[in-house]
């Protein structure tokens, strides 16, 4: 009987283990997805702001030849 109690023991253990692996997993991937939206809203502003301003800055427009030749 002491056997099989060690054996229940041990695998109350891992599942231990186990459960708080998942659940600091679980918290590592919000994580991930907080930042990959904050990163994707960041994206869309600086796509919209280049769109709105054409030119601005220093970039040359495509059929403007640079300033070497």
């Amino acid at each position: 009987m002491d056997d099989i109690q060690a054996r229940l023991i041990r695998l109350e253990e891992r599942y231990t283990h186990l459960q708080h692996h998942i659940a600091e997993q679980d918290r590592v991937i919000l994580g991930l997805s907080e930042e990959l939206d904050r990163l994707r809203r960041e994206l869309a502003r600086v796509r919209d702001d280049s769109t709105r301003t054409p030119g601005a800055g220093d970039a040359m427009p495509a059929d403007e030849r640079p300033p070497h030749y």
